[in-house]
């Protein structure tokens, strides 16, 4: 699962932020949350964290929240090695 927090002063990927289940990783866009416009920004800017394309990053659950599940196509592998450095 991922934080996203939408209309950020400094957006960007990283960090941390605590929930109920856990950790979650932390994006901030810059963004409002109004017309999808946070998720396309969360989805790209996740995209270019991993160095995928924009294409393979799409919400997959918590469209209209700001926990969301967003899938990630590509090698496993490599990607949770990716994912590990942020």
């Amino acid at each position: 699962m991922i934080k996203v927090q939408p209309k950020a002063r400094r957006p960007g990927v990283g960090g941390t932020a605590p929930s109920a289940e856990g950790e979650r990783l932390r994006i901030a866009v810059s963004e409002p949350a109004e017309d999808g416009r946070a998720n396309r920004a969360a989805c790209a800017a996740l995209a270019e964290a991993l160095g995928v394309a924009a294409s393979a990053v799409t919400v997959a659950a918590g469209a209209a929240t700001r926990e969301k599940r967003l899938q990630v196509s590509g090698d496993p592998a490599s990607l949770a090695v990716r994912l590990g450095r942020l």
